[in-house]
């Protein structure tokens, strides 16, 4: 299959483009830099150079591939507090690409996030596959690629843990968590930390895209997740150790001046079930969790 994939040269591009290659695809990666260019061809993928922002090339490229998978998204300017604007480029660039697969049949897997769950309600319980809201930030693209069934394409949405680790991860919020805790000079959680988040190994997550793009139903939301819930604490506890400072609780009044613009997030509880996800693709993870990853200590290396 030949698969065009946007993000191809990112963190989880990194493992999405050698796990396509290793089954034998073709991938065409995007590429909005020389950089990027050099690391999707020394992969050995095909170049099509560009961006979110060039609608009409993305329609371009999802026309002339027989699969495409979507994993970019404007992390810049949601890390300068602009959440809206890169919502709604990721949207853009996915109405683009899917109206480009209408009626052909082909798979257009996108991404979204566990988060978005929470922010949907979704308390008190492990959120599933099944659980969606109405609308709202990243739940209008979902809504729009699952909607995308009824109109002749092989569509699935794949929903990141806020936690993708491995030693691909450079710029995720395991990064920015040990920054801001040596900055300050201690690890912090909000309140008791017993908030739970789902996490990952990027190499398990990608095996998720894979499988997604050769064989998954129509319409299908999916969980790449590995760790249903870690406390906080313990997140917080691993991040100390690595980066040599100690623990100690946030209140949640102090949590948006010490976490920046990840105040939102650390408090909340996001306990994740992908019972579902492994049933349907035969998925299992086999990769370190991610206590075990971040004990490696590869978080901890500094340049």
């Amino acid at each position: 299959m030949r698969v065009f994939v946007t993000g191809a040269s990112g963190h989880i591009g990194s493992a999405v483009v050698p796990e396509l290659l290793g089954a034998g695809h073709q991938v065409v990666g995007l590429a909005r830099s020389d950089s990027s260019a050099e690391a999707l061809a020394a992969a050995g993928a095909e170049v099509r150079r560009g961006d979110l922002d060039d609608l009409d090339g993305l329609r371009e490229a999802a026309a002339a591939a027989d699969g495409v998978i979507h994993l970019a998204f404007k992390h810049d300017l949601m890390a300068t507090g602009d959440f809206p604007a890169a919502v709604a480029a990721d949207l853009a660039a996915i109405e683009a690409l899917g109206s480009a697969l209408e009626g052909t049949g082909k798979p257009f897997v996108t991404t979204s996030g566990t988060l978005m769950l929470t922010f949907a309600g979704i308390t008190g319980r492990p959120g599933t596959e099944s659980d969606a809201a109405p609308a709202g930030p990243r739940v209008d693209a979902e809504n729009y690629v699952v909607a995308l069934a009824d109109k002749g394409v092989r569509s699935c949405v794949v929903r990141l843990p806020p936690i993708v680790h491995s030693p691909l991860d450079h710029h995720g919020f395991v990064h920015v968590l040990t920054g801001i805790a040596r900055q300050a000079g201690v690890s912090g959680y909000v309140e008791d930390g017993a908030n739970r988040w789902p996490s990952v190994h990027t190499l398990d997550a990608a095996r998720v895209y894979r499988l997604a793009l050769e064989d998954v139903p129509a319409g299908s939301r999916l969980h790449a997740v590995a760790d249903e819930g870690v406390p906080f604490r313990d997140i917080a506890a691993a991040i100390g150790r690595g980066a040599g400072v100690p623990t100690a609780a946030i209140s949640a009044a102090d949590a948006g001046e010490r976490f920046a613009f990840l105040g939102a997030f650390v408090g909340v509880d996001n306990p994740v079930s992908s019972e579902v996800t492994r049933k349907l693709l035969g998925w299992e993870p086999a990769h370190p969790g991610l206590v075990e990853d971040l004990a490696a200590g590869h978080y901890f290396v500094r340049d």
